[in-house]
């Protein structure tokens, strides 16, 4: 770790940027509040636009900013905060969550492979695409066991949580579904710790939800994945 704190120290600027372009876009989506003006894909478009403008590749930026993608692992680790404290809740709630787990999970890895197949797509999108509901670390290891570019089963990880936590809330609310358990879980499911950082924000009992369909889904996409790929599903 050592290695990667040094290695950071000449482009320590491209860190504080980072952490610098979440705080205006939080500050931005909490004046404005609407579901379109997520902080992550408000901070992602600004960080974008800024290496564009100054021409800096992404490997000098990546090695800036070790340290904020260091950060990722102790808070995916933390949203076991609020899991520990709902955890007589959950347990009562065991077999709707294992159902739920089960069906998202597996629509995950199933739905956009024949989507993109249908519309025409490769078969190397398609097998990138189906570890997408796992956390982003996890869904690049799957993407190398089941031999896809773990670059873009990054990139559907992410845009995934992204797109999650913009649309989870309007469409449940759409469906008629208020339970702050049921917006957890399916943030959690469907959108890893982009979706649960919004069911965080909103609900400690969301939040819950959301830490356990993160870590199972990481369990079960790593599981299923694999299998499905093997069988020539995905």
């Amino acid at each position: 770790m050592s290695e990667m704190w040094s290695g950071a120290l000449p482009g320590i600027g491209f860190a504080a940027g980072t952490v610098l372009a979440f705080e205006a876009a939080l500050r931005l989506a909490r004046l404005v509040r609407h579901p379109a003006l997520n902080p992550t894909l408000l901070a992602i478009l600004a960080v974008m636009a800024g290496l564009v403008a100054g021409h800096v590749p992404y490997a000098a930026y990546a090695r800036g900013a070790a340290p904020v993608s260091w950060l990722l692992g102790p808070a995916t680790v933390a949203l076991g905060v609020p899991l520990a404290r709902n955890l007589g809740a959950i347990a009562r709630d065991s077999l709707a969550v294992l159902v739920s787990l089960a069906a998202g999970a597996l629509t995950a890895a199933i739905a956009g492979p024949l989507v993109l197949a249908a519309c025409g797509g490769s078969g190397a999108l398609g097998l990138a695409m189906a570890p997408k509901a796992a956390t982003t670390p996890i869904a690049m290891a799957v993407a190398r066991e089941i031999g896809a570019a773990p670059a873009l089963a990054a990139v559907f990880a992410i845009a995934g949580g992204v797109i999650v936590a913009i649309a989870a809330r309007p469409l449940l609310g759409w469906l008629g579904i208020e339970d702050h358990r049921a917006f957890g879980l399916a943030a959690g499911v469907a959108g890893s710790g982009i979706g649960a950082a919004e069911a965080v924000a909103r609900d400690a009992e969301a939040g819950a939800y959301a830490a356990l369909g993160v870590g199972l889904t990481a369990v079960a996409t790593a599981l299923v994945v694999p299998a499905l790929a093997a069988l020539g599903v995905v």
